[in-house]
């Protein structure tokens, strides 16, 4: 098969992809058609179907379909018109061809959290992180295989993980250069801070939001699993509980940005600015890997507000 990112103009492909969205369109004339994103493990691309005979079988989005197409060139971007769409039969693709994931060793990374819980000392958040992180194994499954966002940052398998490994480690640095610094706690923060991220969004590939996604957010999903599991553990003292949700519900920084809460406490500060720049800087390295233009400038990045330069050295 042709992967998104090697598709060029003129080509004529076959082969199975993911279809991430579907919808039914009309055009000017009032004839019906089908507008769709399609997606591997390399990128997306949009696709439409003008033509809605008895090749184009029965699919829904969410699913993989085989296609047979040609790619075309329309506003200086790539788009395939598709003739002919069968749903994809098991057994005629691999599943990792059509997941965008990490580049990194996800048990390396999850053994890197494991190693940070084993190193806090305070007994009652080292059971709390135990007990979300390592005994409940859809949790830990879930934290190995989400993603971090539906695009900007670490919108791929293993990215919720990469990130949290990131910026626990970054807090980590930090906290050893500054005094009334509490390291197991500023620590389970990290670990903690995008919890709720595994109930926010849909499991890869489809990487939605969910309707407790939409409605809640991560931060108030995050808090509630939290005080669910301090309320098993005996003795959990209350002002220590209020910290860790502090931690949770002020890791965006400021108000407009979602955070009920501003950081009240140098913990919480160092957990905003290392999850801000971890998922910027990751913003631009991503931007960079997909960048195939000419010269320095990689363009004007909508979410960071500002043009990216690549380094060159």
């Amino acid at each position: 098969m042709t992967f998104i990112a090697d598709m060029k103009e003129h080509d004529l492909i076959v082969g199975h992809y993911f279809c991430k969205s579907k919808q039914s369109l009309k055009t000017r004339v009032g004839k019906t058609y089908y507008s769709l994103k399609l997606q591997d493990k390399t990128g997306m691309v949009d696709a439409k179907v003008w033509e809605l005979t008895k090749d184009i079988q029965d699919f829904n989005e969410g699913e993989m379909i085989k296609i047979d197409a040609s790619v075309l060139s329309y506003n200086n971007e790539i788009q395939v018109k598709v003739n002919k769409i069968r749903r994809s039969q098991h057994g005629e693709y691999v599943l990792s061809d059509f997941i965008p994931s990490t580049t990194k060793d996800v048990e390396k990374m999850y053994g890197q959290v494991v190693g940070i819980i084993k190193s806090i000392e305070n007994l009652h958040l080292k059971t709390l992180l135990e007990n979300i992180l390592v005994k409940d194994e859809a949790r830990a499954k879930a934290l190995k295989t989400h993603s971090a966002a539906k695009q900007i940052h670490h919108g791929y398998m293993g990215g919720l993980l990469e990130h949290t490994v990131s910026v626990a480690q970054i807090c980590d640095f930090v906290c050893k250069r500054y005094d009334y610094v509490n390291r197991d706690l500023l620590l389970t923060g990290a670990l903690l801070h995008d919890i709720g991220k595994i109930y926010e969004l849909s499991p890869m590939p489809y990487n939605e939001y969910t309707d407790d996604g939409q409605l809640l957010g991560h931060l108030v999903m995050g808090v509630e699993m939290i005080a669910v599991e301090i309320a098993k553990i005996e003795g959990f003292p209350h002002q220590l509980a209020s910290l860790v949700k502090h931690m949770i519900v002020s890791h965006h920084g400021e108000l407009e940005f979602g955070s009920p809460k501003v950081p009240a406490i140098a913990e919480a500060t160092i957990l905003y600015y290392a999850d801000n720049m971890d998922a910027k800087v990751k913003t631009i390295e991503e931007l960079l890997d997909s960048d195939t233009s000419p010269g320095p400038w990689v363009g004007y990045h909508k979410a960071l507000s500002r043009y990216i330069r690549k380094s060159e050295f």
